[in-house]
C-alpha cells in the first residue's frame, strides 16, 4: 500500500521547510541533502521521491522561503500594514540577524548568481513578486523597483557589516529613499 497524496505533500513540505531554512542561512554549497533530510526528520532515501537533484530542491526552496519570510514579516506587523510599515519591518534588526526566516532575495543574492538557470529563474520569479507587492499600478512600477532594490540591497549589505552604527545609518537611508 502506497502513501496517500496528503502524506506525500506533507513530506514534500517538510523537506522544503528544512531546505528553506538551511539554504537561506548557509547557502547552497554549505548544505547537503543529508542535512536537509535530517532537519526534515526523514531519511536520505525519501529525497529522490520528491526532487531530482539538490539543484532542483534549491530552485523550489527559494520561493518557498520567500513565502515563509513574507508571512513572518506580515505576522510581525499590524493587520493591513501600509507600505512604510512593511519597509520598516523588512529593514529591521530581527530580519538582519535572521531570527526569523530571512528573505532569500537578500540572503542568497550572490549565492544564486553562481547557480544554474533553473535556480536563477526561481529567484527572478520571487523578485518579480516582491516588486509587484509594492506596485499596484503600472505607473508605480519604477518606484517599486527602486524601493525593492534599496530594501534587498540594504539588507544584504547590512548583514555583512560589523559596525552597528553604520547599519542603523544604512537602514535609515534605505527607509527614507524607499518612500
Amino acid at each position: 500500500m502506497g502513501w496517500s497524496a496528503s502524506h506525500k505533500q506533507d513530506t514534500r513540505n517538510a523537506i522544503l521547510d528544512a531546505a528553506a531554512g538551511l539554504f537561506t542561512r548557509y547557502g547552497y554549497e554549505q548544505v547537503g541533502v543529508n542535512q536537509v533530510m535530517e532537519a526534515a526528520g526523514l531519511t536520505r532515501g525519501a529525497f529522490y521521491a520528491h526532487f531530482k537533484s539538490k539543484a532542483a530542491l534549491y530552485a523550489e526552496a527559494i520561493p518557498h522561503a520567500a513565502r515563509r519570510a513574507q508571512q513572518a514579516l506580515l505576522d510581525s506587523l499590524p493587520e493591513r500594514p501600509d507600505r512604510q510599515s512593511m519597509i520598516n519591518g523588512y529593514l529591521s534588526e530581527t530580519h538582519r540577524r535572521g531570527e526569523t526566516l530571512g528573505c532569500p532575495l537578500a540572503f542568497l543574492t550572490t549565492d544564486v548568481s553562481q547557480r544554474d538557470p533553473e535556480v536563477r529563474a526561481a529567484y527572478t520569479h520571487v523578485f518579480r513578486g516582491f516588486i509587484e507587492q509594492f506596485s499596484k499600478t503600472p505607473e508605480k512600477r519604477q518606484a517599486a523597483i527602486k524601493a525593492s532594490v534599496l530594501m534587498i540591497g540594504g539588507m544584504a549589505i547590512a548583514r555583512a557589516l560589523d559596525d552597528e552604527d553604520l547599519v542603523k545609518e544604512l537602514f535609515e537611508v534605505c527607509r527614507k529613499v524607499s518612500d
